[in-house]
């Protein structure tokens, strides 16, 4: 389990290990991880985490276009920079250079009721800090 942080909101998220054991293994190297969340330019209702040229050493791993709300992915680059996802609603994950599939790694199971609205947050007054740590 992973506690996320967020535009005043608080998540926990279960980490997908069974599905996506080398994302996960990945994705803990990076913790604690705090940076900023903006929204999607192109993929509909959701927040990204660009990482620009990172190699995670990840290829295809449980991975969708099509992330639903509390859904996390990673996408560990390839046509597109790496990144990470977060889906607070309708997603259909792309870039400028068309269709994305990530590496679906995390579902948030505690806080859903707040991801819309933090969404919303970061959607109309710009970037927020996030903060992702191993839940104790």
């Amino acid at each position: 389990m992973i506690e996320i942080t967020a535009g005043g909101f608080s998540f926990v998220a279960r980490l997908e290990e069974e599905a996506a054991p080398q994302t996960v293994a990945a994705f803990r190297r990076l913790l604690p991880l705090e940076s900023r969340i903006i929204h999607v330019r192109w993929s509909g209702e959701a927040g990204w985490i660009p990482f620009g040229d990172l190699d995670l050493g990840l290829g295809p791993e449980n991975a969708t276009c099509y992330p639903h709300p509390g859904e996390i992915v990673l996408y560990p680059g390839g046509v597109s920079e790496t990144e990470i996802l977060l889906a607070y609603g309708y997603v259909n994950f792309a870039s400028k250079a068309g269709q994305l599939a990530g590496n679906h790694f995390a579902t948030i199971v505690e806080g859903n009721e707040s991801l819309y609205t933090l969404g919303r947050k970061f959607l109309w007054e710009g970037a927020q800090e996030i903060v992702f740590r191993e839940a104790p």
